[in-house]
């Protein structure tokens, strides 16, 4: 879609004259004696957007030079720039990677803005923001994406997502992959010229410097982040895979060094990529923090990974006879946690203290309960994909969906065994994601509740699995409490690839058979999700995208979902 209107083309201009690689250069009264203008490779972005203020950010570099880059901030309510309402100056440093971070105040609430750096008559492209609206706002449109991966394919999802009806974004993390080249997803990569750098896996800071600076270089990904303000919240890739508050599956403690200092390092660095305000500047970890959008939805931004979460249990626990006991009691226990207490407790105040008509969970994992019958858990083995076990799977699947479909219509021509498939004292339910909230059953069931004893209207939005879900919420007892929207992956695969035996259709006809609270699935397709809000509906409509391993692609936004109260 190309705008007819001036303002988007003073943008769109700036920003290609950014992507030839100079950065926009203005007339300059300088001679030939005047240094290079620095470089603003990675563009420009805002974020963490407030009725009064936004974080402006960029990156400035002197090319080959270790110098210090002085440079001015300007916020304009035209693109012009003919009509300035902000100012000042920074500076981008070795210290900071030569990233800036401004915190531009003194705005009105719910305006368009525009904003630029600028060192002596040379300027950064110029970017578009907005603050959050004044009490009294009647719709909201969010732009929700997640598991951008360089390696796996082109970023089309940000730019379809430039280009929508957005005003603000939510990143719910995996904004970077830290695996070494010939990685993860990486099968393609030479041949799309997307190889992962630095070569090796992250680990050290100037390791998670090197991968968001590829990341940023991307042209959708400068697009995208220069027309509307992010909220971003990180997952486990930007630090490590499956990552809890002491380890990481993918860290090898001592031979990758202390896990404390990896995770210091891509906090640091995230912190210095992403435009995000600190909530602590002596704690970076607190990154859980809200967002008001007008008395129309709190958004409260969670972190799951760093601060409180507990090891993940596996599988082989649970399933193993002799670990079974032990592994249940854990996952069971009262104590378990994925946010830590401190987190938890300033969640419930902020829900009791918001009047806003939605409370929406911005975080990074599936909340709603994704159960499969612990006979058919046990059949899929993904170690093992022969033909036996294939056929293993597939029945294991279809006496449970049998048993299933005659209680429903013909209880009475139940036989014993399909009894004992349905009877969850014999056949009990286990999530299929043990990462995910179903890991965590008592915290969840404690955030679900102060939901429903506040009476407020809940929304959940969730990223990770790199598949399109949509999920009511429910409690023990099967009580509603609100209502789930899970975003796909802007270019990391799904499950088309974990499950090459099964097509897209039996893939999601198995989970929407099987998982009882879930209401839409796509399992193989890449995008985002816009989520419009109303005083009375919430809806979810997916974009995706045909390709991500091919320049030209179509884009698919018929499915929808919407609740409405």
């Amino acid at each position: 879609m190309i705008s007819s209107s001036r303002r988007d083309f003073v943008i769109r201009f700036a920003s290609v004259a950014a992507v030839s690689g100079a950065g926009a250069v203005l007339s300059a009264c300088g001679g030939s004696d005047d240094p290079a203008p620095p470089r603003f490779d990675y563009g420009v972005a805002s974020g963490d957007p407030l009725a009064d203020r936004v974080i402006l950010w960029t990156h400035a570099q002197f090319a080959g030079l270790t110098d210090e880059v002085p440079l001015t901030w300007e916020v304009a309510s035209d693109a012009a720039f003919g009509s300035l309402v902000a100012s000042g100056s920074a500076r981008a440093t070795a210290a900071n990677g030569y990233t800036l971070k401004v915190d531009a105040a003194g705005l009105s609430a719910g305006k368009d803005y525009y904003f630029r750096f600028r060192w002596n008559q040379h300027s950064s492209p110029v970017g578009k923001t907005r603050t959050l609206p004044a009490v009294g706002a009647s719709s909201l449109t969010l732009a929700v994406l997640t598991c951008s991966n360089y390696p796996a394919g082109y970023f089309h999802a940000y730019a379809e997502a430039a280009k929508s009806a957005a005003k603000y974004a939510v990143h719910l993390g995996d904004f970077i992959y830290e695996y070494a080249a010939d990685g993860y997803a990486s099968t393609d990569a030479a041949e799309l010229g997307r190889v992962s750098q630095p070569t090796t896996e992250c680990i050290k800071l100037d390791d998670y410097r090197k991968r968001y600076a590829q990341y940023r270089s991307d042209p959708d990904s400068k697009a995208f982040h220069a027309t509307m303000p992010v909220i971003a919240v990180w997952d486990d890739h930007e630090v490590a895979n499956d990552t809890f508050k002491n380890g990481a599956e993918n860290h090898t403690e001592g031979a990758e060094g202390r896990f404390t200092e990896r995770r210091a390092a891509a906090v640091q660095a995230w912190h210095e990529w992403l435009p995000v305000r600190a909530q602590d500047a002596k704690d970076l970890l607190k990154i859980y923090r809200s967002f008001d959008f007008g008395g129309l939805a709190a958004m409260h931004m969670l972190e799951t990974r760093l601060i409180g979460r507990d090891k993940q249990i596996g599988f082989t626990e649970l399933l193993n006879p002799a670990t079974a006991g032990t592994a249940m009691a854990t996952l069971a226990s009262p104590t378990r946690s994925m946010m830590g207490a401190t987190q938890l407790a300033w969640l419930q105040g902020q829900m009791a203290a918001s009047k806003a008509t939605w409370q929406v969970l911005g975080q990074q994992v599936l909340m709603a309960r994704m159960e499969f019958p612990v006979s058919v858990l046990t059949a899929l083995n993904p170690d093992n994909t022969g033909a036996d076990a294939v056929l293993a799977g597939q029945k294991a699947i279809n006496d449970y969906l049998t048993a299933k479909a005659t209680a429903a219509q013909a209880p009475g021509m139940l036989t014993d065994s399909q009894r004992a498939l349905l009877n969850p004292a014999v056949n009990p339910h286990l999530g299929y994601n043990l990462d995910a909230w179903d890991g965590y059953p008592v915290e969840r069931e404690i955030v679900l509740s102060t939901a429903k004893q506040l009476g407020k209207k809940l929304v959940v939005l969730a990223g990770d699995t790199h598949n399109a879900w949509a999920s009511q919420l429910t409690l023990l007892d099967g009580t509603v409490v609100g209502h789930e929207f899970a975003t796909p992956s802007v270019s990391s695969p799904g499950f088309e690839e974990y499950l090459p035996t099964l097509t897209p259709d039996q893939s999601k006809a198995i989970f929407l058979g099987v998982v009882d609270d879930l209401k839409y699935a796509d399992t193989h397709r890449r995008g985002f999700m816009l989520m419009q809000f109303t005083a009375t509906e919430a809806k979810g409509t997916w974009h995706f995208v045909s390709t991500v391993k091919s320049r030209s692609y179509a884009v698919d936004a018929s499915a929808t979902m919407s609740f409405i109260t």
